[in-house]
């Protein structure tokens, strides 16, 4: 297995450079062609997520749908991938950044009762609690 790093994930999300994208695309379908896959580190995830924020300007449903797109290829393989998929399911219900959801998820699927914050918005999920 190999991985991925997240400027090959955002060419393969975005499309911006179509020469490498599709470098993208064919190693894919090579690899589930092999019966192979890649491997995307969580902290991969995490900077997709901010990249696709804050360069591309994508709203947080579009990143969503980005990370669901992700998880239904067979071909790669998420680490988290469940805390990913939970944080797919909830992310359109709360206000919470998706970065702050993904570390208040983390945090409860650790053991924690909850995630200490000053961030007001992350504090309206049930995830966090806001430090006075």
């Amino acid at each position: 297995m190999k991985g991925l790093d997240t400027n090959a994930v955002v060419r393969f999300l975005v499309r911006d450079d179509e020469k490498q994208a599709q470098a993208v695309r064919k190693l894919l379908v090579d690899a589930e062609k092999k019966g192979d896959s890649f491997f995307i580190p969580i902290a991969v995830t995490l900077e997709t997520i901010w990249v696709l924020s804050s360069v591309y300007e994508c709203s947080k449903s579009e990143i969503v749908q980005a990370l669901e797109g992700l998880l239904v290829l067979s071909v790669l393989a998420l680490e988290e991938h469940e805390r990913v998929a939970n944080l797919c399911r909830i992310a359109l219900t709360h206000d919470a950044d998706l970065p702050d959801l993904l570390i208040g998820l983390t945090s409860h699927d650790r053991g924690c009762i909850t995630t200490l914050t000053f961030d007001k918005t992350a504090a309206r999920s049930e995830l966090f609690t806001l430090i006075q």
